[in-house]
């Protein structure tokens, strides 16, 4: 009688088959099985939207700041003149100032609005007077002048001050502190409307002899 031989490395090689393509029917059966859900589709579809949105409206903002080039409006002293300046031996100091105030838009496609006009004028950390002004326009590429006539009332000095305007008449020149600004907007074509605050903050320096500006730097504002 004939006897069965197997041989020992046969088996496991057509468990290895069978197991293969137990585990390639799975992976075929979990491949065909997977659908996207809807939402996800909506969703992406509404991303893809927005991105799209996003990216034209960059574009239109970036090729409108080419084509208007917009400036910043500000406010500037252009002149001023010392036209009193009194100081007594009991410490009471009097004076007045002449200053011109510009406002300037460089804007040539856009008017530009000014509102919320203050500056303060002290000396020495002395008030002297506050300095306002009405809203008003500005056409494009123009500007408007706004003059002031500053005349303090007496005013008590501390006796550093005393020495200190003393001081000022033999060197022949003091100092006003002059702090303020301008709230400004204007519209930027398609843009919409933009708005700035201009700080204006500088030195104003006469000549006690004469009364003379002393223009040793530009006096201007910066936008915040």
């Amino acid at each position: 009688m004939p006897s069965s031989h197997r041989d020992p490395g046969q088996a496991p090689e057509f468990q290895n088959q069978h197991q293969h393509q137990h585990r390639s029917k799975r992976l075929v059966n979990t491949h065909h099985s997977g659908n996207t859900h809807p939402l996800i589709w909506i969703a992406s579809i509404l991303c893809t939207i927005i991105a799209i949105g996003v990216i034209v409206g960059g574009i239109v903002v970036f090729v409108g700041y080419i084509v208007i080039h917009p400036r910043i409006p500000v406010v500037s002293i252009a002149k001023a003149h010392l036209d009193l300046l009194s100081n007594d031996y009991a410490g009471l100091l009097q004076t007045q100032l002449s200053i011109m105030v510009v406002a300037q838009n460089g804007n040539a496609k856009a008017h530009a609005t000014f509102s919320d006009i203050t500056f303060n004028l002290s000396y020495q950390g002395q008030p002297i007077a506050r300095m306002v002004a009405q809203p008003f326009d500005v056409a494009k590429n123009s500007s408007k002048t706004l003059n002031y006539v500053v005349r303090s009332a007496s005013i008590p000095l501390t006796p550093e001050q005393m020495e200190e305007v003393d001081e000022s008449w033999k060197r022949d020149v003091i100092g006003f502190d002059l702090k303020g600004g301008a709230r400004t907007r204007w519209r930027v074509g398609p843009l919409g409307s933009v708005k700035f605050w201009t700080n204006l903050e500088c030195e104003l320096r006469f000549r006690p002899s004469n009364g003379s500006y002393i223009k040793h730097s530009r006096c201007t504002s910066e936008s915040k």
